[in-house]
């Protein structure tokens, strides 16, 4: 089933716990926590406290996604500030079984973020090992930017090494999910759909939530009532 993650970063942190309750209500199934460290990418936000403090206001999984230099400094913090998903990114781990290994290790499960303009086969050996692989769709950094369109590109690819394979990860997509772009995201083959600006943009964050669940939905029960027919779903 297709899931939506509210993106905090989007929030208003003047009335969080209020947003967070809203976002349950409207069918959102874990909470996307961005971590930018200001030298990985040009901006900064949270860090373990506030996830510390998320943890005490809902009891939605935290997907965690590290944008940080050196995260394996930083994963047992997360671990204990309450953090159930961990996410580092392909390019900021030299050594990134042993990175993937830490996060097991310490209870949380592990994902691996790819950057644009980085290929899907490069992350083909550690796959067995992970829970998710996020699919960045924006270069990474800022929220509000458009989708980048050959990310459905790397979607697809990562849908077809799943099934040749026979693993289970989900596939995460981050990065100008909207209602003009969730159904042909859904359709390449995305599991799990970050939102921010289109959650939290309106002020209306369980009305957008819904909204955008109900796309989302509605486009991957096309492509089951396609395959039953025997026909092939078509990626425009």
């Amino acid at each position: 089933m297709v899931e939506l993650l509210p993106s905090v970063l989007s929030a208003d942190f003047t009335h969080l716990a209020d947003q967070i309750a809203a976002v349950e209500r409207g069918g959102g199934t874990a909470l996307h926590v961005d971590v930018m460290d200001g030298h990985f990418v040009p901006n900064l936000t949270f860090g373990p406290p506030v996830v510390a403090s998320l943890r005490k206001a809902t009891r939605l999984p935290l997907d965690c996604h590290l944008m940080i230099d050196n995260p394996n400094e930083f994963i047992a913090a997360f671990a204990e500030a309450g953090a159930n998903w961990l996410s580092v990114h392909y390019e900021a781990c030299p050594h990134l079984h042993r990175s993937l290994q830490m996060i097991l290790h310490h209870g949380m499960k592990p994902g691996v973020v790819l950057n644009p303009a980085t290929r899907v086969d490069l992350i083909v050996d550690i796959l067995p090992m992970v829970h998710h692989v996020l699919v960045m769709s924006v270069n990474p950094g800022f929220a509000g930017q458009e989708f980048i369109p050959f990310s459905l590109e790397k979607i697809r690819r990562l849908a077809e090494i799943r099934q040749e394979l026979g693993l289970a990860f989900k596939i995460e997509v981050d990065g100008g999910v909207a209602h003009d772009t969730v159904a042909p995201i859904v359709q390449a083959g995305a599991d799990l759909l970050v939102a921010g600006s289109a959650v939290f943009g309106a002020g209306q964050p369980e009305r957008d939530v819904r909204a955008l669940l109900a796309a989302a939905r509605e486009a991957a029960d096309r492509i089951m009532a396609s395959q039953a027919a025997g026909g092939k779903s078509k990626i425009h």
